[in-house]
Formats: C-alpha cells, structure tokens, sequence
C-alpha cells in the first residue's frame, strides 16, 4: 500500500513525490539552491518518513520537515514556504516570521 498523506481537512491522498519537489522549488527559485540540494532535501525527508512512518502521515509534519531544513540553508526559501505552508494572510504574519528568525539568529550568534 502506497504512504498516504493526511490533509489540513482529514482528507486523504497518496504520497507523490513530485509535490514535495514542486513545492520546495518553487520556494526556492532564484535562490542560490541547486536541483541537486533540492532533491537531496526531498531524499533526507523520504528516507525519515521510511523509518519513522507506516502507512500515513500528516502534511503539517511533511511541511515541518521541510521548514526545518530550509531555514538551515536559506532563509529567504524558508519564509517563501512557510507562507504557503502556514497560509499567511497578511503582512503582519511575514512580520512575526521575520521576528522570529531574527531572535533565533541573534540567539545562535550568542552561543
């Protein structure tokens, strides 16, 4: 049985692959960010959801996992996604983003 994928709305549908890459692509266009690291980001996930997952798993953690791994190389692709992925509304969400990506970096400097 194919790894189904359990949707915001509890309905669900089969893993594809090519979603995940579109989504983290689109994310990542005109952003130094190879194909190669893309499909590599797209691997890691895949080979986590392998190990840890049997039959379904919920889109917020696939979308987690990607953030997770954007925001370790690239920050701009990593609001680009989170914009899609949290549904962003206003500007005042890409505001509180931004915050909190700034606290964690001064926090990193820190330390």
């Amino acid at each position: 049985m194919p790894l189904m994928v359990i949707k915001r709305d509890g309905t669900r549908e089969p893993y594809d692959r090519s979603k995940l890459l579109g989504g983290i692509a689109l994310a990542c266009r005109k952003r130094p960010i190879s194909a190669q690291k893309i499909e590599s980001i797209v691997n890691e996930i895949e080979d986590h959801i392998s190990d840890h997952y049997q039959m379904e798993i919920k889109s917020s953690e696939i979308g987690q996992m990607v953030l997770d791994r954007l925001l370790k190389i690239d920050e701009v692709s990593y609001v680009r996604f989170a914009s899609v992925y949290r549904k962003f509304k206003s500007i005042n969400y890409f505001a509180k983003e931004l915050q909190k990506l700034k606290k964690e970096r001064r926090w990193k400097k820190k330390y």
